[in-house]
């Protein structure tokens, strides 16, 4: 679970954090993103993409190609999910609760990977996750 107080309203939050457009901006892996089909679904949308991210590995950087999908409710949390290869797998449940000088945004992750990749992942996935946050408060700090 990752949380980050910004100084914004939490409907402006909202409408920044569900366009992964705006997140290529405060995420650091992010690379490109390419917006897919959005769907209406009886309670809001589910908006695809596509994203490409460079993972550090040591020296190396790698270029990863994989799917990522939002639901986005009309009121509530919006869930998130992120599927790379080989098996890795990231959900997410963000909440924008209205806080004193703005909104507390929270992120829950549960990452799935196989055993030799799940450290890293994880390491990298929170680092990034964190970093990604404080982007988004600096964001509106500078607004």
């Amino acid at each position: 679970t990752l949380s980050e107080q910004v100084p914004a309203a939490p409907d402006r939050v909202h409408d920044f954090y569900v366009d992964l457009g705006n997140i290529k901006v405060v995420h650091p892996l992010i690379v490109s993103v390419a917006a897919g089909p959005r769907v209406d679904t009886p309670d809001g949308y589910r908006q695809g993409y596509r994203v490409v991210d460079r993972i550090p590995l040591g020296p190396l950087t790698l270029r990863i190609t994989y799917r990522a999908t939002l639901h986005v409710p009309a009121h509530g949390d919006v869930r998130t999910e992120a599927d790379q290869s080989p098996g890795v797998r990231l959900r997410g449940t963000v909440s924008f609760a209205p806080a004193a000088g703005g909104t507390r945004l929270t992120e829950h992750i549960r990452i799935t990977a196989p055993r030799p990749l799940a450290p890293v992942t994880t390491r990298e996935a929170v680092k990034a996750h964190t970093a990604m946050l404080a982007g988004i408060r600096r964001h509106f700090e500078s607004a």
